[in-house]
């Protein structure tokens, strides 16, 4: 397969059960050549603009879609969604805000700093992953982006 039609995202999320599940959900439906996890704002962070140990890769070229989970190590998601909207490199990833908080401040700041969707985790298992692997099917598959 050609690298510019490789799939790719990166899922941002410390919860190694919710990571596991999404990851399934993801790679059940083949929805992804790629799915990588990092488990910290600062690694994601790392990840996107090829810094630290992955500054050998190419950058966040090839991502589909980011899917961030709001409470993080080191660095939280809000802080991490305003650095990918707020660089020209990044900007026009599509960025899921996929967490647990359903707080109207933190779906407000989201929205504000650019994030294109918010979903709260469902808290069933099932439901959690029939919503990851739809997130997926739209950010992946439908939804149309412009080059990078």
């Amino acid at each position: 397969m050609q690298s510019e039609n490789m799939v790719e995202i990166l899922l941002v999320e410390d919860n190694p059960s919710d990571a596991k599940l999404a990851i399934k959900a993801l790679q059940r439906n083949n929805l992804a050549n790629r799915v990588y996890l990092v488990t910290d704002g600062e690694e994601a962070l790392d990840f996107l603009f090829a810094r630290g140990k992955y500054e050998s890769r190419k950058g966040a070229l090839n991502l589909k879609v980011v899917m961030l989970d709001l409470k993080l190590p080191k660095i939280d998601g809000l802080e991490v969604l305003r650095v990918i909207k707020n660089d020209p490199l990044t900007r026009m990833i599509p960025v899921v805000m996929l967490t647990s908080s359903k707080e109207e401040k933190d779906i407000v700041e989201s929205y504000k700093l650019g994030v294109n969707s918010y979903i709260v985790k469902p808290v069933d298992f099932e439901q959690f992953v029939k919503s990851v692997a739809e997130l997926g099917l739209y950010w992946c598959i439908l939804n149309e982006t412009g080059a990078l």
